[in-house]
């Protein structure tokens, strides 16, 4: 009698162990589940801090601007939108589809205080970038030593 053996494909079984993953995680932090075909991906975010300013750059290739929100809550940034396929035409064979789409969101925490009537957003060769002016209270301030006789 013959035995039919099948080949191990690491691929498969690391797609089967992230989706056990997902499905454990969304039970035990109450998370919704995510409907089949439907994905989430992270844009990679900089922050960084100047003197005056928080500068927040976010990686959005091929977005349009009016495809991403941008809210501020206090010290709380929220990044959000949703990068859409291109649909498949019949008759192409993919061999790879590597690009990530569908609906992201990224929330980070401030590390000061700024004022949100005064930031500025721009959004150029893909990148999105915002400059969030600092508090006048959270600025550094020199304090001078006022020398007694």
């Amino acid at each position: 009698m013959a035995k039919h053996l099948t080949s191990w494909d690491p691929f498969r079984e690391m797609v089967s162990l992230r989706d056990e993953l997902d499905r454990l995680f969304d039970s035990v932090f109450g998370r919704l589940p995510r409907e089949r075909g439907e994905t989430y991906w992270a844009p990679p975010l900089d922050i960084e801090e100047t003197e005056d300013a928080i500068i927040v750059r976010a990686e959005l290739p091929g977005m349009n601007k009016d495809d991403i929100k941008i809210t501020l809550s206090g010290d709380t940034l929220t990044i959000s939108g949703e990068r859409k396929q291109e649909s498949e035409k019949k008759g192409r064979t993919y061999y790879r589809i590597e690009r990530a789409y569908g609906k992201f969101q990224r929330t980070v925490t401030l590390p000061t205080d700024v004022e949100s009537d005064r930031t500025k957003a721009s959004y150029k060769a893909g990148v999105l970038e915002l400059v969030l002016p600092k508090s006048e209270k959270s600025r550094a301030r020199e304090i001078n030593i006022v020398a007694e006789d």
